[in-house]
C-alpha cells in the first residue's frame, strides 16, 4: 500500500483576520435588553457584547456607545428607565457615548468626527435592531471607507410579527442573519464575536 495513502492532508490553514480599531455598541439600551420588552436574545446578546467591551477597552481600541433617543412615549424615549445604556460607560479619551436620533448612528451626529479624529479604519458594528440601527450605522461605515465587521453572534432584534396573506412569523434569529446579509460582501458578517481582535488606532 502506498505511504501516500495512509497520510492525511495537513489542515487548511485560516488566517486570523486583522484586528479593528474601534467598537460601536449601538442601542444597547435596558429596553432592548431587560424585561418584557428584551429581545429573544438578549442573554446572549449581552454576554456577546460585555466581552467585546472588556477586550477592547484592554487593547486601546477606540469605543463608542451609541444612545436612541426615541419619540415620547416610546420604551425608549430620553430620560426614562428604558432609555438608560445597560453597559456603563468609562469617559475618556478612548470611550465616548453618543445620543442620536435617528436609526443610521452618523446621521445628525458626531460619530463621523469622532472615528476620523481617532484615526479608525476598521469597525465592529454590534447591538439592536439587527434591520434597523445595525444595519443602518454598518452601511454608512462601509460607504466610508472603513471596514466593518458585524459579529453574527452580537446584535440581534425582534420577532417579526405575523401578517395574514403576507407571512408567519419571522423569527428573530432569521431577521438578524438577512439584515447582516444584505449588507453585501464587503461587510464581514460570519465571525464570531470571540473572533474580533482589538488595537488601538492609529494617530489621526
Amino acid at each position: 500500500m502506498s505511504q501516500l495513502a495512509d497520510t492525511a492532508p495537513p489542515a487548511a490553514h485560516t488566517p486570523a483576520a486583522p484586528p479593528v480599531d474601534a467598537l460601536i455598541v449601538v442601542d444597547v439600551q435596558s429596553a432592548f435588553v431587560t424585561g418584557d420588552g428584551a429581545v429573544p436574545a438578549a442573554a446572549r446578546l449581552v454576554d456577546r457584547t460585555t466581552d467585546l467591551l472588556a477586550r477592547a477597552r484592554r487593547d486601546g481600541a477606540l469605543v463608542v456607545h451609541l444612545q436612541n433617543d426615541g419619540p415620547p412615549g416610546a420604551e425608549d424615549e430620553p430620560h426614562t428607565p428604558g432609555w438608560e445604556l445597560h453597559h456603563p460607560v468609562e469617559p475618556g479619551p478612548r470611550e465616548f457615548d453618543i445620543r442620536k436620533p435617528y436609526d443610521d448612528g452618523f446621521e445628525e451626529t458626531r460619530l463621523g468626527a469622532v472615528l476620523s479624529d481617532a484615526g479608525v479604519r476598521a469597525v465592529a458594528v454590534c447591538g439592536v435592531m439587527s434591520e434597523m440601527c445595525v444595519q443602518a450605522t454598518a452601511r454608512t461605515a462601509l460607504a466610508r471607507g472603513y471596514r466593518v465587521v458585524v459579529p453574527h453572534d452580537a446584535h440581534a432584534t425582534q420577532d417579526v410579527p405575523a401578517a395574514p396573506g403576507i407571512s408567519e412569523v419571522v423569527p428573530a434569529a432569521t431577521v438578524s442573519r438577512v439584515a447582516a446579509y444584505a449588507l453585501g460582501s464587503d461587510a464581514e458578517v460570519t465571525v464570531r464575536a470571540a473572533e474580533v481582535t482589538f488595537a488601538g488606532p492609529a494617530a489621526g
